[in-house]
């Protein structure tokens, strides 16, 4: 493959009206819950590269050091040739331990993030590390219909999805992306990293540490929405909540007014009472049997998986045939961390 790189970036204009939009449907409905896609603008994604250096995080060095040791059997996985693309890319420091274990020569690397500025500058450091690679970035929203460029003949593609970034995901959004994944990745594969059920201090201790640095990112996407719509409150109107919720198997983060305050944008007032929340994110955990059911259900064969000693998380192999993909698919049961 010829050495080559190519911008492919949306207009900043488009996200906004996007992000305005989204905003209006989330502070309207009851009770109030935005995507956490929109954490994610230059700000937040330094905030959340230094969430994963944190003491408290466990899922990056857990994960981290599962691709350290066993990089080069999950790379046997994919086979040669490939063209592997990674969903919700951001520093690309996970996949370069997949790079180093592949023959640079025989892979076409597609980041996708919708973080452009972000993604652009982590591909920038890419080249300069990796000059041999073919690298296309894609600043896009992943969950939503997006094209991906052609894969090179005699090649498989392949998806890598680190981070457990698929425990965002309701269960029906998860279904909805693996359904889509598996029809994109047809005859190749997806190698995706989940975070697994364990004790409820330990998932606190992760989304609240001592520094604040959880609660800034959280805070932030208010903050985005002031820079970028011009949204109007007070700045000490909000404070950061999170909890895990063990009928849903999941954590979930909350922006909570501090007192009685009003949330101005676009020219619409949006109320909020005292303790009311902005359901900002929710990361589920799951077992690896649970999470294969929902993967057969989407499409996939279950292959390899690789585990740490405490069994707190885990990377997954799944193998795709394709098929048709149907959004209109059937989710998978709503309690996601599985029986």
């Amino acid at each position: 493959m010829k050495p080559a790189i190519e911008w492919q970036q949306s207009c900043a204009t488009a996200e906004n009206e996007q992000f305005a939009a989204d905003l209006h449907v989330a502070l309207a409905r009851t009770p109030k819950a935005i995507s956490p896609k929109y954490f994610y603008d230059e700000t937040g994604s330094r905030l959340f590269e230094q969430i994963c250096e944190l003491p408290e995080y466990y899922p990056t060095r857990t994960e981290l050091a599962l691709l350290e040791a066993h990089a080069a059997d999950m790379v046997e996985q994919f086979g040669p040739g490939v063209q592997l693309v990674e969903y919700g890319a951001g520093a690309l420091r996970k996949v370069r331990l997949l790079l180093d274990a592949m023959p640079h020569d025989e892979v076409q690397f597609v980041p996708v993030d919708i973080s452009g500025s972000h993604l652009l500058a982590a591909s920038d450091a890419l080249v300069a590390d990796y000059p041999r690679l073919s690298i296309q970035p894609l600043v896009a929203d992943f969950t939503r219909p997006h094209t991906l460029p052609p894969w090179p003949e005699g090649c498989r593609r392949v998806g890598f999805f680190p981070g457990s970034s698929i425990g965002n995901f309701t269960p029906e959004e998860a279904d909805t992306f693996l359904r889509l994944a598996a029809d994109e990745l047809a005859g190749g594969g997806l190698l995706i990293g989940i975070d697994l059920v364990k004790d409820e201090a330990t998932l606190h201790a992760a989304y609240n540490d001592a520094e604040g640095v959880t609660a800034a990112f959280n805070l932030n996407l208010l903050e985005h929405a002031r820079r970028v719509l011009g949204a109007e409150f007070p700045q000490d109107g909000f404070e950061h909540l999170a909890f895990y919720n063990p009928a849903h198997c999941r954590i979930e983060m909350h922006l909570r007014a501090t007192r009685p305050l009003a949330l101005q944008v676009g020219g619409e007032i949006y109320a909020f009472g005292e303790g009311e929340t902005l359901h900002t994110e929710h990361s589920h955990k799951y077992t690896v049997e649970g999470f294969q059911a929902m993967a057969v259900r989407a499409g996939f064969k279950p292959g390899k998986v690789w585990t740490d000693v405490n069994g707190w998380f885990a990377v997954l192999w799944l193998e795709s045939e394709g098929g048709e993909y149907s959004p209109r698919g059937k989710a998978g049961p709503t309690r996601a961390c599985g029986s």
